[in-house]
């Protein structure tokens, strides 16, 4: 969700997936309008960058769509990786590159 408007230092106003809500912001500190914010029961768990907040928007969509049985589309919300094969993270690559 992004901040829209912040209430007080404990809680603001944001929006996003077509809701709006009151978000506890105690996690996360107070947070600029604009700011993008993971949320999970109505409180600001990690602030994001605007990028990791449409990939995070996207995958919600897409489960939203295959439990609506509908998978139209589905490859357009990952087009980020729907061409690249699975990727090692960084600490795992360097255990791999030692062989």
């Amino acid at each position: 969700m992004q901040v829209v408007t912040v209430l007080s230092e404990h809680v603001a106003h944001c929006q996003g997936m077509g809701q709006q809500k009151n978000i506890d912001m105690n996690l996360v500190g107070q947070q600029l309008v604009g700011t993008w914010v993971i949320t999970f029961l109505d409180a600001a768990r990690e602030v994001v960058d605007e990028n990791q907040a449409l990939q995070v928007t996207n995958a919600l969509e897409a489960v939203n769509l295959a439990m609506s049985n509908d998978t139209t589309g589905i490859d357009s919300l990952f087009s980020d990786i729907i061409e690249r094969g699975p990727q090692l993270p960084p600490h795992l690559q360097a255990e791999v590159n030692k062989e």
